[in-house]
């Protein structure tokens, strides 16, 4: 059923082909989208002969680099340049001080016994790379501004949990609980200054989110031309200067698409391409110039399937107010089973994952979950039962008595993800021939990274329900509990009266995941907290919320004398950047 599917994607690649010549030889067109310095006309800095200058492709610009506020993985690859937290985790998921001089835990006597407080010693003589301190008092600002409730931070899960701050002095803060959090060291990932910031309650207009942004790390923003480059510089003021950072610039290259940054890497013309596929590894498994870096990562590419009604703005209460369509649990299970993974996964990834089934698949807490059926007479014996029917015989079911749609409507639905992504382009289209031989019309509207992710101030139609279906990845930490609680609990639909908190765009109710998840960070013993995951992610799997593609490695490629850069697939790839040099 699927052989025409290769042919498309044959002519789909020397299209592609194509384009990539097209950008390699006149510089792209940009979208605008991203809320960023205005774009000057020039060039994209290129390596100085000799100079310790990388240059580092991301397909995707940052919408803002506020980390309470971004959501772009890629704004976390740039953000990280500049940006420190207290705690940082290695690519072995270890833990490891970096603001902070001491990770905390009960055997050193930084956390209490009950576990409700824990303190957190700072490395002293840090500044800020203005050259003002970095105190106690950063910490008690993040905290401040996190759970400010007019700030509309994205996620508040870790900072709700803290009762109070107290610094008694400069280099010690120690953080009171109001009950037992279990991820507490993944909480403050990343610090911010009070001083070059601003009023809590208007975050989203600070200075800081993009051309003032400024850290403790190792590099400093210095130009943003939106669309074309983002340059970072030696942080003079950075604590191991002069010996760190090794390169004396890092410049972060925008680039149209994957395609195009391939083409890059190949001719020397940036030395790390950030976010490849397993389906790019045998391009370059025989060249010698560039190295194919690739590790297990605990990302899965999924569709998020909206349950509210997509043209009302952000409604809380998604049981009164659902989506026409997807609304329907059968309508679910039935698109589920039309979808056949496997092909996906063997026609664009060369068989190269797994295929994917639970929003855990990596990790001490990784769930036990089948991997679904493909079967499309079960499919259309579901639809049959929703009331969805072909009675006109143009190929589009439509409703006859169904649950929610209006009679006669059709089953068309939107599907969206980021431009410039080929994978996903094909990956889209495949989806939307398995749907029509069950029946159900997809229609595609790929939006730039920038306008998908964007924040809930800039209206961002992600953060506002207004949509039916989506497809990207999204990866938890060693310690999921944020993952697990800012996307599926009950509380974290983002809304005007929260703000905009919160990851649960598909505005899914299901308080035996929501109680689990809640009570997963509520205990100390690992074991317990597995079982409680186990818990939420078969919710997930039995209400299809998010339908679970494939699974994703960490692939990214570098040119053969770029050394220290070190996958981890628990944080940004940008987290050694002070490491990354030249041969």
């Amino acid at each position: 059923m699927h052989h025409r599917f290769r042919f498309f994607i044959m002519l789909a690649a020397v299209a592609l082909l194509a384009l990539v010549i097209s950008a390699c030889a006149a510089p792209a067109e940009t979208g605008g989208e991203a809320a960023a310095p205005a774009a000057a006309e020039e060039a994209a800095p290129a390596a100085e002969e000799g100079g310790a200058t990388i240059i580092y492709a991301l397909y995707q610009e940052p919408e803002m680099l506020n980390p309470l506020i971004r959501t772009q993985t890629a704004a976390g690859e740039v953000g990280h340049l500049v940006g420190e937290g207290l705690i940082a985790t290695d690519p072995d998921g270890n833990y490891f001080a970096q603001l902070a001089t001491d990770v905390p835990t009960i055997e050193n006597g930084l956390v209490s016994e009950d576990g409700l407080t824990v303190t957190y010693p700072l490395r002293e003589g840090v500044v800020w790379s203005d050259g003002e301190p970095f105190t106690c008092d950063d910490v008690v600002f993040t905290w401040e501004v996190a759970t400010n409730p007019e700030s509309q931070a994205v996620n508040t899960t870790g900072y709700n949990e803290i009762e109070s701050i107290e610094c008694p002095d400069d280099y010690t803060a120690v953080v009171h609980y109001s009950e037992f959090f279990a991820a507490f060291l993944g909480t403050f990932r990343d610090v911010m200054p009070r001083h070059a910031t601003g009023d809590p309650a208007d975050m989203v207009n600070w200075n800081y989110n993009w051309d003032g942004f400024l850290g403790t790390g190792p590099f400093v923003l210095k130009e943003w031309v939106s669309g074309d480059h983002i340059t970072m510089v030696k942080n003079e003021n950075y604590r191991d200067y002069p010996d760190k950072p090794l390169a004396d610039q890092i410049i972060v290259r925008i680039i149209p698409s994957r395609e195009v940054g391939k083409a890059l890497i190949t001719s020397g013309e940036i030395d790390i391409l950030w976010d490849l596929t397993e389906a790019d590894v045998p391009e370059f498994e025989d060249n010698p110039d560039v190295d194919v870096n690739i590790r297990p990562g605990p990302g899965t590419e999924r569709l998020l399937l909206n349950l509210a009604d997509p043209t009302l703005d952000a409604t809380d209460d998604p049981l009164n107010n659902p989506h026409p369509l997807l609304g329907d649990l059968k309508v679910r299970e039935a698109i589920q089973y039309g979808i056949d993974k496997q092909f996906i996964v063997d026609e664009l990834l060369y068989g190269a994952t797994t295929v994917g089934s639970s929003e855990l698949s990596l990790g001490w807490a990784k769930c036990d979950i089948p991997v679904s059926e493909y079967n499309v007479d079960k499919a259309n014996a579901l639809l049959d039962e929703a009331g969805f029917t072909d009675e006109d015989g143009d190929g589009v079911r439509e409703c006859h008595d169904c649950m929610y749609a209006e009679e006669g409507d059709p089953l068309r639905l939107k599907i969206q993800t980021t431009t410039g992504n080929q994978l996903r382009e094909e990956a889209e289209q495949l989806l939307l021939e398995m749907m029509s031989n069950i029946g159900v019309e997809l229609y595609i509207e790929n939006v730039p990274s920038s306008e998908l992710f964007g924040s809930w101030s800039s209206g961002a139609f992600r953060k506002h329900g207004n949509f039916d279906i989506l497809m990207y990845t999204t990866s938890d930490t060693i310690d999921p509990q944020s993952q697990m609680d800012g996307y599926f609990s009950a509380d974290k639909m983002p809304t005007e009266a929260n703000g905009g908190n919160g990851f649960n765009y598909v505005r899914w109710i299901n308080m035996t995941a929501t109680d689990a998840i809640k009570a997963a960070g509520k205990t100390p013993v690992q074991d317990e907290r597995k079982a409680d995951y186990q818990i939420a992610c078969e919710e997930i799997a039995k209400d299809i919320p998010h339908l679970y593609l494939y699974d994703r490695s960490e692939v990214h490629l570098s040119r053969s004398d770029i050394e220290g850069f070190d996958i981890n697939p628990w944080d940004n790839q940008t987290w050694n950047a002070q490491d990354w040099t030249r041969k």
